[in-house]
């Protein structure tokens, strides 16, 4: 037996209070991003002889963060140093021109992401422990098993969905080597086509595709109707501004073509 490192990737179905709880926490992340990246930007700009602040002392200072801004406590702890060891490592591949300058997060990313490394274990057939959330549905916990979980990410996809991605080690066993070999043809019919006369065939994804076209119009059009609404009410408008998220009709079509696209990729 060897041990290696593997991923995992469930699906999660949080509640309405942890649905909120991880939209504040996917915040907090990029709020310390952002300001981790402020301070070092405002830094150089003063003193450009000044020395970078490596990942130690952005991890010194979350202290002083921490106690100036409360609602970081929400969040788990080790996300903000996977947070800054990120960013460090952002600029040590533009200090190697490997790389361009690290750009500010915005929170109406179609993406959203946190990283943890506290302890998460499995609860039930299909429920997993997870810090600051506490028990949440998932699905196919069966595929972790009695793995080491290193580290986890949770997300929320472009289709609406939130997913859990976990770094486990695990000890794998050898299999037999059988001395046999096998060939393998491409082919237009039918996808690939083995010596032995096995033939897998294709997906036929003619009626996704056109799905995808439509979803994609109807979103194109949506958007640029809600930007037109945007414009004129906030035309000489100081008391309440509205902003493109507030038109979820335009949303409920980039999910659909999100969706459509996914399962075509």
């Amino acid at each position: 037996m060897s041990k290696v490192i593997k991923g995992i990737k469930l699906r999660l179905y949080p509640n309405q209070s942890q649905r909120e709880q991880l939209w504040q926490m996917f915040g907090n992340d990029r709020f310390v991003w952002n300001q981790m990246l402020g301070m070092a930007k405002e830094r150089y700009q003063n003193n450009p002889n000044s020395l970078f602040v490596n990942e130690y002392g952005m991890n010194y200072l979350l202290k002083q963060l921490k106690c100036e801004y409360a609602f970081l406590k929400e969040s788990d702890s080790t996300s903000f140093l996977v947070v800054n060891h990120n960013l460090a490592q952002a600029f040590k591949m533009l200090f190697r021109h490997r790389g361009g300058y690290p750009h500010f997060k915005n929170r109406h990313s179609l993406r959203q992401s946190y990283t943890g490394r506290s302890t998460c274990k499995v609860l039930a057939r299909r429920r997993m422990q997870l810090p600051k959330l506490g028990s949440i549905r998932t699905s196919k916990t069966g595929l972790v098993g009695d793995a080491n979980i290193k580290r986890y990410t949770v997300s929320y996809e472009p289709t609406g969905r939130y997913y859990l991605s976990l770094q486990v080690e695990t000890e794998v066993n050898q299999l037999p080597e059988m001395h046999q070999s096998v060939g393998l043809d491409m082919g237009l019919a039918d996808l690939v086509i083995s010596s032995d006369g096995v033939k897998y065939g294709t997906f036929n994804a003619e009626w996704l595709e056109k799905q995808a076209v439509r979803w994609q119009r109807k979103y194109a059009r949506r958007r640029y109707l809600a930007q037109c609404e945007v414009w004129k009410w906030n035309h000489n408008r100081f008391d309440h501004l509205e902003e493109l998220d507030d038109y979820s009709n335009w949303q409920r079509a980039r999910v659909n073509k999100a969706r459509c696209q996914k399962r075509i990729a």
